[in-house]
């Protein structure tokens, strides 16, 4: 003969056993202790056994009840995983999207993966810095974007935090030069004010190889050994190489985190439902 499962009386057990209580577990549910207690005797009949251990201020999980919630979280995270696919409404709108020029490719997989899953959402990409990244969230001109700043000032959801590492092209010597020859992507750019402000305490004279331009035209002076420059570890290509302050003599340069921003009064939803 076929039992079914009921998944509420599953859920109130779960609540029981995470809390460690009836009455914060009736709290959580929006139920009345006496209707949780109801809940997890008729569970236990259902199994044919004891689930908890009452004790004066609180429960505690027996044997048999540890044994069955790894099983119950699972059955329960099943069950919502089915009911939000078959019960989602398809994505559809615009999302405009901000992210600064050296994270843009590692950007791309994730951004496929998402128009491929909501083919109704239409994406506009907008490249820059972080400073005018920001800018255009503050403007409510983008629904979402990544920003990177000094960690210690991270503002936003930090999703990750890097180092910033000098870089050189590949048997290049022009660290050891000096004054150090630079190149920045531009003024805007948020690594450059930190870099100068390193080179400076440190007592290194520095002067400008390449500026306002993009990151593929600072990243070919770097390769042609004509400067060196700062990036975000991960974002390194495999012709350049990085260096270490210990190796180089160069100052440290502090760790960067990359943060996903939203604007205070727009939200994505607003846009993308």
């Amino acid at each position: 003969m076929n039992r079914n499962l009921d998944l509420d009386l599953i859920r109130t057990f779960v609540a029981v056993a995470d809390s460690g209580s009836m009455t914060v577990a009736a709290n959580l549910l929006h139920m009345t202790q006496g209707a949780v207690s109801q809940q997890i005797k008729r569970l236990e009949d259902l199994l044919g056994c004891e689930l908890f251990v009452r004790q004066t201020r609180k429960v505690g999980l027996s044997r048999r009840g540890e044994q069955f919630l790894a099983n119950a979280r699972r059955l329960l995270r099943l069950n919502d995983e089915i009911w939000a696919e078959m019960t989602a409404q398809p994505l559809r709108g615009a999302l405009r999207v901000g992210v600064p020029h050296d994270l843009v490719t590692q950007l791309t997989p994730a951004m496929k993966a998402f128009t491929e899953a909501h083919p109704q959402v239409d994406i506009s990409l907008v490249c820059a810095t972080s400073s005018e990244l920001q800018e255009a969230i503050d403007g409510g001109r983008l629904d979402v974007s990544l920003v990177e700043c000094v960690a210690s000032e991270a503002d936003g959801e930090v999703l990750r935090i890097e180092s910033l590492v000098w870089v050189k092209g590949r048997d290049s010597n022009a660290w050891q030069k000096r004054p150090l020859p630079l190149s920045m992507v531009d003024e805007r750019c948020v690594f450059r004010p930190i870099v100068l402000e390193a080179l400076t305490n440190a007592g290194i004279a520095w002067r400008s190889v390449f500026e306002n331009g993009n990151i593929e035209a600072t990243a070919a002076t770097v390769r042609a050994g004509l400067a060196l420059t700062a990036w975000l570890g991960s974002t390194l290509p495999a012709d350049v190489e990085p260096l270490t302050p210990k190796a180089s003599g160069l100052p440290a340069l502090p760790q960067f985190a990359i943060c996903q921003r939203l604007p205070a009064t727009v939200q994505p939803a607003d846009r993308v439902g």
